[in-house]
C-alpha cells in the first residue's frame, strides 16, 4: 500500500546501496586526529626562539672572554684605527687649524695645547678630547671643537676678558674679569691694564675696577690700585699723591671726591693725601711746596 505523505508528494526511496566486501579487518570507528603542534620550551618558548636565545648567549659569552685582559678594547682600537687608516688614505687628514674667537696673543697656546699634527687621520680625532685640552688653556673660558672635511679642525673659544695686572709676592700676572690669572700672558704686554698691588687684589679687584671705570678721569691718573690689609684699597696716583678708601662704601666715598673735584679741580691741582675713610669728614692733606726762591729737593 503506498505511503501518504505530507503535501500530496510522492518521493520514490532510494535503492540502499550495497556494503563493499569485507577485507577481513573491521574498519576504523573515528579517522585519526591531526599532528598536535611543537611542544613549547619551558617559559612558553618555541624551540625557534629557544635556539635564537642560545645563539644570543652563546655570543655575550664570546664577548665576555674578549673582554678579559683588555682583549675587546684592543679589537676595538684595533678595527677603528684600520678604519679611521682607510679613510686617510682616502685624503681625510689634517691639513689646517682654524682658532676662532681668540686674540694673536692666545692662538699659539691654543694650538699647541690641541696636540694635534699635520696628516693626522682627521675622522680619529677624539673631538671631546681636544676640547677638554683647550679649555685648560688659562686664555679660554670655553671652547667648541668641529670637523671640517676633508682636512680643517676649527677651535672656537670665547676667550677670557683681561682685567688687570696683579703683583703681590714678587709676581706678577695677568687676571682675568673674575679675578683668575691667566698664566700664558705676559703682563708685559698689557701696559693699558690697571695694576692691581697685594694680597687679595686679584680677590677683590673685580668688584672695585668697574666702579672706578665709571670714573675715567680719576682711572687716568692713577698709577696703581693698592690692597691694604686685605680690608680696603688706596688709590696710588701718578703724581705721587694718595686716596684712601673706607672698607665699606666704596662707590660712595668716590662719589664725594668727585662733587670735591667739580668744586676745586682737586685731581687737577694735586694732593699729597685724601682721606675718604669717615664718610662724615672728607679730610685732604695739601702737596707740600718749597720755600719761595728755593728749588724742590730731587731724590736720587
Amino acid at each position: 500500500m503506498p505511503a501518504a505523505v505530507r503535501g500530496g508528494t510522492r518521493t520514490e526511496a532510494k535503492p540502499r546501496a550495497k556494503a563493499p566486501p569485507s577485507s577481513g579487518k573491521r574498519p576504523s570507528a573515528r579517522r585519526s586526529a591531526p599532528a598536535a603542534p611543537p611542544r613549547a620550551l619551558g617559559g612558553g618558548l618555541s624551540p625557534k626562539q629557544g635556539l635564537l636565545l642560545g645563539a644570543a648567549v652563546l655570543v655575550l659569552a664570546l664577548v665576555g672572554v674578549l673582554a678579559t685582559g683588555h682583549r675587546g678594547e684592543k679589537l676595538a682600537h684595533a678595527i677603528g684605527a684600520g678604519i679611521d687608516g682607510k679613510f686617510g688614505q682616502a685624503g681625510f687628514r689634517l691639513a689646517a687649524v682654524h682658532v676662532e674667537g681668540a686674540s694673536k696673543m692666545a692662538t699659539p697656546d691654543i694650538v699647541a695645547a690641541a696636540q694635534v699634527y699635520k696628516d693626522q687621520p682627521l675622522l680619529g680625532l677624539d673631538l671631546e678630547t681636544v676640547r677638554e685640552r683647550v679649555e685648560q688653556v688659562g686664555w679660554v673660558k670655553e671652547a667648541r671643537v668641529v670637523r671640517l672635511l676633508p682636512d680643517t679642525l676649527v677651535i672656537a673659544v670665547v676667550e677670557r676678558k683681561q682685567l688687570a695686572v696683579w703683583q703681590h709676592g714678587g709676581k706678577t700676572v695677568v687676571i682675568d674679569a673674575a679675578g683668575n690669572p691667566i698664566p700664558e700672558a705676559d703682563p708685559g704686554r698689557f701696559p693699558n691694564l690697571p695694576l692691581v698691588v697685594g694680597a687679595g687684589g686679584a680677590e677683590h679687584a673685580p668688584q672695585i675696577l668697574p666702579v672706578l671705570a665709571q670714573r675715567p678721569r680719576m682711572m687716568q691718573q692713577m698709577d696703581a690700585l693698592v690692597r691694604v690689609d686685605n680690608r680696603r684699597w688706596d688709590l696710588r696716583m701718578k703724581d705721587g699723591g694718595l686716596i684712601q678708601l673706607p672698607a665699606v662704601g666704596e662707590e660712595e666715598a668716590l662719589m664725594q671726591l668727585e662733587q670735591l673735584d667739580q668744586r676745586s679741580r682737586i685731581l687737577e691741582l694735586g694732593f699729597a693725601r685724601i682721606d675718604l675713610r669717615n664718610p662724615d669728614v672728607v679730610a685732604v692733606r695739601p702737596r707740600e711746596t718749597a720755600p719761595p726762591g728755593e728749588l724742590p729737593a730731587q731724590g736720587a
